[in-house]
């Protein structure tokens, strides 16, 4: 007879290399996460004062680059499409990663994350049709609910200062990764108007030529850093958004080690780039993005008009009911349950903060009302507004659980033998007993000569006081 299966344990114990790469990477995205922040303030700030507005139009709108290449684009657009263009490239490296070693790996374990990322886009652009189509608005703001902005999300955290454990923390990071998948193919699909075949046939073969240098180990950013501009620049002019060359070019890295390699291509040239996209590209892409005139009245039709509306229901409810609704549907009728420390209120905090959806938001918004300034403005408007709505939501919900967080943070984090390794990692380790039992040994007979010491003063003084007394006794 086979053994039971003991049922898997959703947001359990990471594995410690997985937890190490989450806890970089989530390190790299929190410092790029507050830059963001800062980023979004400066341009709302930028465009909306009197005296400042006009020079934040101008340098929005400033044009340059090569015409003759099709490529003579305003600031905000080469911030759109070539500065993203590194974000996604980032974006495709860790969607390889995960698909050969981590979460995605394995059908079982990536059931969660991928189901729950697909609720998470569905339910937002079901609440944005309804929304608009009762109100009689537009449908083309469909898909500007359905992205997640990790960058942002860890800012968030990074500001209430709330330690959110590492299962979590990859699950959200992991949520993200299938999140920009698909917010891709819907950007692929849905927002190329026409396709120039020479252009794209030309990306194609720039494509095919960066994957055969990768494959005969051709080395030098001397190499593929041309060849790589090259392919965004065809893609561009091919119709399709840009940023398509950034996350093909990123899927195409090994990510898998190799015997004598400490890291792959693939982790290595993420651990480079990764600061530049969240630390420069996606901070000077809000910087363009979301300056917005915001007033009273503005602020005011965000809950008037259909579109917007749909905008902010959709990163509000329609992202925290959708991301909660599919775990809690992937628990019920799989084999996955919920992880003994944790309750379903965390996946509701962290279903809430993922509504936070900024920068893939933005760029959609632009892309769908195309042409239509002050839809867009509105539009982008709404992003923001829905994005700090969820923001407060789930630093509320975060904050009731702070305590038990930073209990489970420091469990996580006890290295008690001073072994560089967390000592819930070395519970099976023999070793790891032997050396608890060699400390444990050594501060037991430190505390048995303390005894000794304290016991052979409260003697001593002891004799000193009898002694006083029996001197005081005789006669003067």
């Amino acid at each position: 007879m086979t053994a039971p299966r003991t049922p898997r344990k959703a947001f359990g114990r990471l594995s410690l290399p997985e937890r190490n790469y989450v806890a970089e990477a989530l390190r790299t995205e929190t410092v790029g996460g507050v830059l963001l922040l800062i980023a979004a303030v400066a341009a709302l700030v930028w465009a909306n004062i009197p005296a400042l507005s006009d020079s934040y139009e101008s340098v929005s709108h400033f044009h340059f680059g090569p015409e003759a290449l099709g490529l003579d684009l305003s600031v905000a657009h080469w911030a759109a499409d070539g500065l993203l263009a590194i974000f996604f490239f980032v974006a495709g490296i860790e969607l390889k990663r995960e698909l050969v070693a981590g979460d995605l790996k394995d059908p079982k374990a990536a059931a969660l994350p991928v189901v729950a990322a697909l609720c998470g886009m569905a339910v937002p652009a079901l609440v944005y049709t309804v929304t608009a189509t009762a109100g009689g608005g537009s449908l083309a703001g469909w898909a500007v609910p359905t992205a997640t902005d990790i960058a942002f999300a860890l800012a968030v955290l990074a500001v209430i200062g709330t330690s959110l454990p590492s299962a979590l923390r990859a699950f959200l990071l992991t949520l993200a990764v299938v999140d920009d998948l698909f917010a891709i193919l819907i950007i692929a699909v849905f927002f190329t108007d026409s396709l120039n075949f020479a252009a794209l046939g030309g990306a194609v073969v720039g494509l095919a030529v960066f994957w055969l240098l990768l494959r005969k180990n051709v080395r030098g950013w001397y190499v593929y850093v041309p060849l790589a501009l090259v392919i965004w620049g065809l893609m561009y002019n091919s119709g399709i958004h840009a940023t398509i060359a950034g996350v093909a070019m990123g899927l195409m890295l090994r990510c898998h080690t190799r015997e004598g390699e400490q890291h792959s291509p693939g982790q290595h040239i993420e651990h480079l780039v990764r600061p530049l996209s969240a630390g420069l590209a996606v901070p000077l892409f809000a910087l363009f993005s979301a300056g917005v005139a915001i007033s009273g009245g503005a602020l005011g039709d965000v809950f008037t008009k259909p579109e917007t509306l749909g905008v902010v229901l959709g990163l509000v409810a329609g992202k925290t009911l959708g991301i909660f609704g599919g775990t809690w549907l992937t628990a019920r009728f799989t084999r996955a349950s919920l992880s003994d420390e944790l309750e379903w209120a965390d996946v509701f905090a962290v279903a809430a903060l993922a509504g936070i959806g900024f920068t893939v938001s933005l760029l959609i918004g632009e892309l769908a009302f195309e042409g239509d300034t002050a839809m867009t403005g509105q539009v982008k408007a709404a992003v923001l507004t829905g994005s700090l709505i969820a923001a407060l939501l789930a630093t509320v919900l975060l904050k009731v659980r702070n305590a038990k967080y930073r209990r489970m943070t420091e469990a996580e984090e006890r290295d008690e033998d001073l072994s560089g390794i967390p000592d819930i990692y070395e519970e099976d380790d023999p070793a790891y007993h032997l050396r608890m039992a060699a400390i444990l040994e050594k501060k037991a007979a430190e505390h048995r000569r303390l005894a000794q010491e304290k016991t052979q003063e409260r003697h001593g003084l002891a004799e000193v006081t009898g002694g006083a007394g029996d001197e005081g006794d005789r006669p003067a």
